[in-house]
């Protein structure tokens, strides 16, 4: 039987997101953008889980999550 590892993931809180886009200046792989100007968005299948964009946040609406890989 083969174990699943968990990785981490960025996770975008859009009810508070600010739509500053200094998390998607910082996210070396491209996996963020500013959805329809409103809120940012992660693509999940980017997103490598290094936590730059959690550190650069300014209003700290980004966490790295664990999700099945």
């Amino acid at each position: 039987m083969e174990t699943k590892r968990k990785r981490r993931k960025a996770q975008v809180d859009s009810a508070v997101c600010v739509t500053c886009g200094c998390c998607v200046k910082v996210c070396p792989m491209g996996a963020i953008e500013i959805d329809r100007g409103i809120t940012a968005r992660v693509d999940a299948g980017k997103c490598v889980g290094c936590g730059k964009c959690v550190a650069e946040c300014p209003a700290s609406v980004i966490a790295l999550q664990e999700v099945q890989a």
